[in-house]
């Protein structure tokens, strides 16, 4: 990930709306859930909540699909970790933070020391 491509991504999490839908996303794992489920959860209007899942969605933060009658949304996990590992590299030095690769679980881990 670059720094405009970094900047995308900052720009859709920056309004409240877009930053607790994704949250929910996160929480909802892969699987994602269902445009109307997170509608009532956030408690906004359906065609409110289209206009910034658009937001995310074009970010490249946030995928769709058809399920029968249902749109699914699911966070991108391989975008936020771009932007995370972007983040990490390219502004902390590193006596303070640094990616490592868990070879038991094949996750990244990021450690950040104290006084970062």
């Amino acid at each position: 990930m670059d720094i405009k491509e970094s900047l995308i991504v900052f720009d859709a999490l920056s309004q409240e709306t877009r930053l607790r839908a994704f949250r929910l996303l996160v929480q909802a794992g892969p699987d994602g859930m269902p445009a109307g489920a997170l509608s009532d959860a956030l408690d906004v209007p359906h065609n409110t909540l289209s206009f910034h899942l658009g937001h995310l969605s074009n970010a490249g933060i946030v995928s769709s699909r058809k399920e029968g009658r249902s749109v699914i949304y699911a966070a991108r996990f391989d975008t936020m970790r771009n932007l995370i590992g972007f983040l990490v590299r390219d502004c902390c030095s590193a006596p303070f933070a640094q990616i490592r690769e868990d070879r038991q679980s094949g996750c990244s881990v990021i450690e950040l020391a104290d006084g970062c």
